[in-house]
């Protein structure tokens, strides 16, 4: 009985602690965000949402990099494989989006902020469900 507790307990604390590291992260982005949404801004402006922006990706590298070396093989596998089917999603949506920009359907640049957001969406998705299922 012990040993399947032990699974769960380790796997809420993986959890928890990405949940710990990532907070923060989640903060600064909805920052970069609102930094970002003035179209009108001042050079001032532009250089605190570089600066803003530039520090949130690493702060993703840096929660990711934190939470494969936490994980064990199982879980890196389902994260890569996740990783993997969101990419190949994210690609034949840019394709997709290209053609119809250049069918003058939509804009480009509409879309994509779309299609990379929902690409990570998917594969966090993919990766807590697969989880949730398999273990």
């Amino acid at each position: 009985m012990a040993d399947t507790a032990s699974p769960d307990r380790s796997t809420r604390a993986a959890r928890r602690a990405v949940f710990v590291d990532g907070l923060p992260v989640v903060t600064l982005g909805v920052v970069a965000l609102a930094l970002g949404g003035n179209p009108d801004q001042s050079a001032v402006q532009k250089g605190w949402w570089i600066a803003t922006t530039t520090v949130f990706s690493l702060a993703v590298a840096w929660v990711l990099l934190r939470a494969f070396r936490r994980a064990d093989e199982y879980l890196r596998k389902i994260q890569l494989e996740s990783m993997a089917i969101a990419f190949a999603v994210v690609l034949i949506g840019l394709q997709v989006a290209t053609l119809l920009d250049a069918a003058g359907v939509i804009e480009l640049h509409q879309l994509a902020q779309l299609l990379l957001i929902g690409g990570i969406g998917l594969w966090l998705t993919i990766a807590d469900l697969r989880t949730r299922l398999h273990r």
